[in-house]
């Protein structure tokens, strides 16, 4: 997710140390910064997360609101997914309506989230075929510093966790709000992980610089039973077969030492 030119020195020299299996900053291809995760940092959400990967902040809360299903899931909830691009986290960023990228990016976390069946949405509907709770997951890049993706979806995972909607009850047709609070019901746990292309070698956890010169991008989602369940490929360069098969071995197993370390703690806290 390219954001600025960069020099043709800078990029040689990026290029010249992934050659060497080095990086910019220290740390070798396989290797993924150091990442923090704060939880209920927005006090009006019904759940939120800041997550730190390097350089690269992201906030994430979520808000539920009871309305109508979709037509073709009469009796589900739903949870859906939007980013923004604040202007002060990137000189590249710039205020209006969602771009591609921005879009792309909300649509990539809301897949993980989706096709690991994270929330349990089927226990989101309060009538069926009237009312449901829709889940509204607002993803907001605060520090652009490379890998928004495996940030945000971190994020998303971390908040959607954490998040309280009001038990319900029904009376003569209409939803009343109790003043209990209850946890969102959660099946899985996606984890993504991001590569970039560089040459002919991948980078996991790619910072801005090497997103400026990299030929393409992969992002993997595994659930908890350490299942592919998304995958996203970007930019225009090509990805080889030896290229995917690395890539997989290398996400699945690192997928579950995220999962263990940062993601496990959220859930003893929650139990």
């Amino acid at each position: 997710m390219p954001h600025s030119l960069i020099s043709e020195i800078e990029s040689k020299y990026i290029r010249s140390l992934v050659g060497r299996e080095s990086r910019v900053d220290g740390r070798g291809l396989k290797e993924i910064r150091p990442i923090t995760i704060e939880c209920g940092i927005v006090e009006k959400a019904s759940g939120s997360a800041r997550v730190t990967i390097g350089n690269t902040k992201v906030i994430v809360g979520v808000s539920a609101e009871i309305g109508a299903p979709y037509p073709d899931t009469p009796n589900s909830g739903v949870v859906t997914c939007a980013s923004e691009f604040v202007p002060m986290a990137s000189p590249y960023f710039e205020p209006g309506p969602p771009n591609e990228e921005s879009i792309e990016l909300a649509r990539v976390v809301d897949r993980g989230v989706r096709e690991s069946k994270m929330v349990d949405v089927d226990k989101l509907c309060i009538i069926p075929n009237e009312k449901v709770w829709i889940i509204f997951v607002d993803i907001y890049i605060i520090d652009h510093g490379g890998n928004l993706f495996d940030a945000a979806s971190l994020a998303a995972v971390s908040a959607l966790l954490t998040t309280r909607i009001p038990k319900t009850e029904v009376e003569d047709g209409k939803v009343k709000k109790l003043d209990e609070k209850i946890p969102l019901p959660v099946n899985n746990i996606p984890v993504s992980l991001t590569f970039a292309k560089i040459d002919d070698q991948l980078c996991i956890d790619p910072i801005l610089e090497e997103e400026n010169v990299m030929d393409a991008r992969i992002t993997l989602v595994y659930d908890v039973g350490g299942n592919l369940v998304a995958m996203q490929k970007g930019e225009r360069g090509a990805l080889t077969t030896p290229d995917i098969y690395k890539a997989v071995d290398l996400a699945e197993n690192m997928s579950k030492e995220i999962r263990e370390k940062y993601i496990s703690p959220i859930l003893k806290r929650e139990a």
